[in-house]
């Protein structure tokens, strides 16, 4: 059986991200992760491309990050509370695009960076502040 996103009692500002991106039912994973993630603890978890992995462990890692959002505009008030890593640049990128997404109505930051092209920009960004990075 599958559960509604809505019963995960997710803050307003990611509930209404995942509404407005059409989730309705959580997959396998995301439903076997995230009541686990959001308690804590620690998942290791494996699933075939496009079942929703992103989501299953991005959405409660802002849940738990959601308790020490704030509004500054200080960098210093923004300082990298997760990494996430990925094998390749195009999955970091997708990755990156998906946590901005669930998190463009909260007051937390996330950035990509990765090598193979010029570091300024990307410094840039990690010293405007940025609470997930993404590598």
């Amino acid at each position: 059986m599958t559960s509604s996103f809505s019963k995960l009692s997710l803050a307003e500002p990611l509930a209404r991200a995942v509404a407005e991106m059409g989730y309705e039912s959580m997959t396998p994973i995301q439903e076997q992760a995230i009541p686990v993630v959001l308690q804590g603890r620690d998942v290791m978890g494996a699933a075939q491309t496009g079942t929703g992995k992103t989501a299953a462990f991005a959405l409660p890692l802002l849940q738990r990050m959601m308790k020490h959002e704030n509004a500054s505009t200080s960098p210093a008030r923004h300082p990298v509370r997760a990494l996430v890593l990925l094998p390749t640049r195009e999955l970091a990128v997708q990755v990156a695009e998906q946590v901005k997404l669930y998190a463009q109505y909260t007051n937390l930051h996330s950035a990509v960076v990765f090598g193979g092209m010029d570091m300024k920009p990307q410094t840039l960004e990690l010293k405007k502040g940025v609470e997930v990075l993404v590598a």
